[in-house]
């Protein structure tokens, strides 16, 4: 029996594991019942000892690939569990399990005084909203855009016949930007609080797949996080939260270096002492509006670069070998870095296995590319940003410099496309050769509204070009054929991670503005669904904290 059919009863049935087990080991067609044979023979006890286990998490390692294994973290209740944490004291792979039930820092009793604002309903949004919801702070959310389904109509309006939103689309409305993305689930950020397992806890809970709670790479794609989305507004709503969309906030009030409220494009104030800023990378006449008021912020770092599309099934080759197609591995991913002899550093970024390349502007006359898959990932090609690292010092300037460099080579990629949001595009081999593309090849390029082919030599500054021409063939030694000559590049990636950082102290309030709270990745302080729940918690926290007068976190 295979152990693919096992997992989802193994999966709650101890609901207070003892002992955890990290780095356990199985070949990856192994029988169901090798998993609770490899435990008690790693604690060397006998299987009477063993009373109950989860698998808490579980990868692969496929750096062999004609000898691909699972790697499990176990979670086990065991007889002796004094005995065998004494016995493995010095072994850091055999542990006690850490508690990873999520505690609330406040519980309010009654509605309070005045209700905490949360500007912005993607990832750290929601988050953010839903646990001062949970907490009895009702908040007001105040999102830009449409509710999902709607935004979704107008998202395919300019996928399907070129007519863009500048309110409604792949940025802005609820769910954010990663509505339409994978819906990667995984993150490297540092996660002493287990936060991340809050969020994943609560997407499952909103109709999310059980296993996002186990497998090392979760995802959960486009389709699922509609109406996971809707399920987790009608939670903050009947906790008392209230969400506004199609509202736009074009002022704060800020006296004495207090924050005192917003004011609504309609001219509407609302009265409020705390304000999360869960703004999203996008939303540049906000950054704008923020820096004209005086709010702290600085430049960063981002990357820009093309979209890469292959056969789906030329990765899962070169990935996993003889078990390419294997219903565990799925659909094969990628990550891959070159250092070029520029200084700069070329990365794999975003990587959708079975997916398409998708319009991402939110601004009229300019081409931005993004990727996203479905759930299943069973989409004919594999696309990844192929993207460099930049710094401020690439776009001297004040604070929004960044977001002007970022609108450059979005309007020439608009140009270069042919000015109807179809985005520049050509061949590997070619650009790597430095000559227009007239035809493609093996690979259909998956982007909508359509991909125009050109040379993509003046889409981009001089030193991403070459760096990214030095960098394709180098990523040939670690993955087989992805400099294949008809493989497709498109443009502009451009918006990878906010070019700016509104600053936050200790008390995750801006610098200069008390009751403000910067969060998300728009703010500079994640970077994808999980990282931007994860502070979404955070920031929660901080303001249940301040409004109930206690010392920040």
């Amino acid at each position: 029996m295979a152990f693919l059919c096992i997992i989802p009863l193994l999966l709650y049935q101890c609901p207070n594991p003892m002992i955890r087990i990290t780095e356990l080991r199985l070949p990856l067609e192994h029988p169901a019942e090798a998993l609770p044979a490899a435990i008690t023979e790693r604690l060397g006890i006998a299987p009477a000892g063993l009373l109950d286990f989860t698998v808490f998490k579980r990868g692969y390692d496929a750096r062999k690939r004609d000898a691909i294994v699972l790697v499990y973290t176990i979670d086990a209740t065991v007889t002796d569990e004094a005995g065998i944490l004494a016995k493995f004291n010095k072994d850091q792979h055999i542990n006690p399990a850490p508690d990873t039930t999520y505690k609330f820092v406040a519980n309010l009793q009654g509605p309070p005084e005045i209700r905490p604002v949360i500007v912005g309903f993607g990832p750290c949004g929601i988050m953010a909203g839903l646990v001062l919801a949970q907490m009895g702070f009702r908040p007001i959310i105040l999102e830009r855009g449409k509710k999902v389904r709607e935004r979704t109509k107008d998202t395919w309006g300019l996928w399907r016949k070129h007519q863009l939103n500048p309110e409604s689309n792949v940025q802005f409305g609820e769910g954010g930007a990663g509505t339409f993305s994978d819906g990667k689930l995984y993150s490297q950020i540092k996660d002493p609080k287990h936060y991340g397992r809050k969020v994943l806890a609560e997407f499952v809970k909103a109709g999310a797949p059980e296993e996002i709670l186990y497998v090392s790479k979760p995802h959960i794609g486009t389709f699922r996080l509609v109406k996971m989305v809707e399920n987790i507004r009608r939670e903050i709503e009947a906790l008392g939260g209230e969400i506004r969309f199609q509202q736009q906030v074009a002022d704060v009030l800020i006296e004495d270096g207090q924050l005192r409220g917003v004011v609504l494009a309609s001219g509407e104030q609302i009265r409020t002492d705390h304000v999360i800023l869960a703004l999203g990378h996008s939303a540049r006449d906000t950054f704008q509006m923020l820096f004209g008021c005086g709010v702290f912020m600085e430049a960063k770092p981002f990357s820009v670069g093309f979209r890469i599309e292959h056969p789906q099934t030329l990765i899962d080759k070169a990935r996993f070998g003889k078990y390419a197609g294997n219903a565990l591995l799925g659909a094969a991913d990628y990550k891959i870095v070159h250092h070029a002899q520029n200084g700069r550093s070329v990365y794999s970024f975003c990587m959708c296995p079975g997916g398409q390349v998708v319009a991402a502007t939110s601004e009229p006359g300019r081409v931005v590319t993004n990727g996203m898959s479905q759930y299943s990932r069973a989409e004919r090609n594999a696309n990844a940003g192929i993207v460099v690292g930049i710094t401020p010092e690439d776009y001297p300037g004040n604070p929004l410099a960044g977001l002007e460099f970022q609108r450059q080579w979005e309007s020439r990629a608009y140009e270069l496309g042919g000015g109807n949001y179809e985005a520049p595009g050509q061949l590997v081999g070619d650009f790597i050769k430095g000559i227009p593309s007239t035809q493609l090849g093996s690979v259909e390029p998956s982007y909508q509204p359509g991909v125009h082919l050109t040379d993509l030599a003046t889409s981009l500054p001089y030193y991403a070009i070459e760096a990214i021409r030095e960098a394709l063939p180098a990523f040939e030694r670690q993955i087989k054929g992805f400099s294949m000559y008809d493989a497709v590049l498109t443009g502009v990636e451009t918006r990878t991670s906010s070019p700016l950082r509104i600053t936050r102290g200790q008390d995750m309030q801006s610098l200069n503005v008390k009751g403000l709270y910067p969060a998300g990745e728009g703010a500079g302080y994640a970077g994808g669904i999980l990282s931007a729940g994860v502070d979404g918690i955070r920031i929660a926290e901080a303001v249940a904290e301040a409004m109930l007068g206690k010392n920040p976190p």
